[in-house]
């Protein structure tokens, strides 16, 4: 019987620690591969990770659980970015850690230019750090291309250095070199992938600073100097429905690709961050809910979240794919972010709402959607209570 629903796997805090595997991890995946070890179910392991190529994930996520993944199982925070077609052609800088300039060329941007490529052209910008400071004037910089747009793939590694230099870049319109009468705004646009807070690795301390600190700092600086609001042209990875949606496409594809006739009815999402993948799912469910009342029109009913420019995208991946998933259940772990008392988890009767607010400030706190639909100890639990919900063994 081919499976009519299929899963989107967190990785950090539910599959693994850092650099650990979770024990229940591979527990779940020998339920979910048959003897030859190919899934018998539809997998996207979703993370908010950005700061590596889809390949290397899959290669670590294949050592962690003991089954082949291939790259595209996996959904990075930034791989939505392909989608993004009308920015591929602009000179965009890139920041981050890792490969960022070859994730942004397999994205599908021509013109990329590095934090580092953009510090030793203007060595008079990167200020803090003493030992960097240049010993005398370096010649006036030329010929450096005007820059069109910055992404944010995931934290930096020197984040004084990302932050003034981002900063100059929105400040001069993209001639960090130039000086300029009037600071420009609306400002270029600026593409964020990964918004979490916090994140969990092996430290005893409950959570590690996230992406999502990181764009805190980028937004308070740029209000504080120029008195204005940052504004994003995305915001992309968990909680966005636009990485909800392209989830969901792969799903359907590698279905197809097994050759189930069956169309994909529901996704369970496997999380340990109530504000990311609880929020992410429920906010996904919701709108499939109102696409599913609104089957007949082509927009998209706005949901509760400042991604107006990614209406397009939601509408051009309606045509490759035409939703036949009509829910999107949440369940959340104990083995990462989150933690929970009680010692038989299962439908939630309280709520999980955190005391302070954690998501990104162009979300809106909606207290039901930091619920989960299902609360359990680890993510073999989870795989279980949806097999159990299926009637699939």
């Amino acid at each position: 019987q081919p499976p009519a629903f299929g899963f989107l796997f967190d990785v950090d805090g539910v599959l693994v620690r850092g650099s650990q595997a979770v024990p229940a991890a591979r527990q779940a995946f020998q339920s979910l591969a048959d003897s030859s070890g190919r899934l018998r179910v539809p997998v996207v392991f979703l993370t908010n990770a950005g700061n590596c190529l889809r390949s290397a994930k899959a290669q670590e996520l294949s050592q962690a659980l003991g089954l082949q993944v291939s790259p595209e199982q996996v959904i990075l925070s930034h791989s939505p970015l392909r989608l993004f077609s009308q920015f591929h052609q602009k000179c965009m800088l890139v920041a981050g850690q890792g490969p960022v300039e070859e994730n942004a060329l397999n994205l599908g941007f021509k013109h990329v230019v590095t934090m580092e490529a953009l510090r030793k052209a203007y060595p008079l910008l990167d200020m803090v750090d003493q030992s960097r400071r240049p010993k005398e004037l370096p010649p006036p910089t030329t010929g450096f291309p005007t820059i069109e747009g910055v992404i944010l793939f995931g934290e930096p590694v020197r984040w004084e250095t990302s932050l003034q230099l981002i900063i100059d870049v929105l400040l001069s319109n993209g001639n960090p070199g130039a000086e300029l009468q009037d600071i420009p705004y609306p400002h270029l646009p600026v593409l964020a992938c990964n918004m979490d807070l916090l994140w969990m690795a092996e430290a005893k301390m409950p959570s590690r600073f996230g992406h999502g600190t990181f764009l805190l700092c980028l937004e308070t600086i740029y209000k504080k100097v120029t008195g204005r609001e940052l504004k994003y042209e995305a915001l992309i990875g968990k909680p966005s429905t636009v990485t909800y949606r392209y989830a969901e496409y792969l799903i359907k594809e590698q279905a197809e690709k097994q050759g189930w006739k069956s169309p994909i009815r529901r996704l369970y999402a496997v999380g340990d961050n109530p504000m990311s993948d609880v929020y992410g799912a429920n906010l996904y469910n919701s709108y499939l809910k109102s696409a599913h009342q609104n089957q007949v029109q082509a927009g998209v009913k706005r949901s509760p979240q400042a991604d107006g420019p990614q209406t397009e995208d939601h509408l051009k991946l309606r045509k490759d794919c035409n939703s036949s998933v009509e829910s999107c259940e949440s369940i959340l772990v104990c083995t990462g972010v989150y933690r929970h008392n009680a010692d038989v988890p299962g439908k939630t009767e309280e709520s999980t709402t955190e005391a302070v607010f954690h998501g990104h400030r162009d979300f809106c706190f909606d207290p039901s959607l930091v619920e989960a639909s299902y609360i359990v100890q680890d993510v073999n639990d989870a795989v279980q209570l949806a097999f159990k919900k299926e009637n699939w063994s």
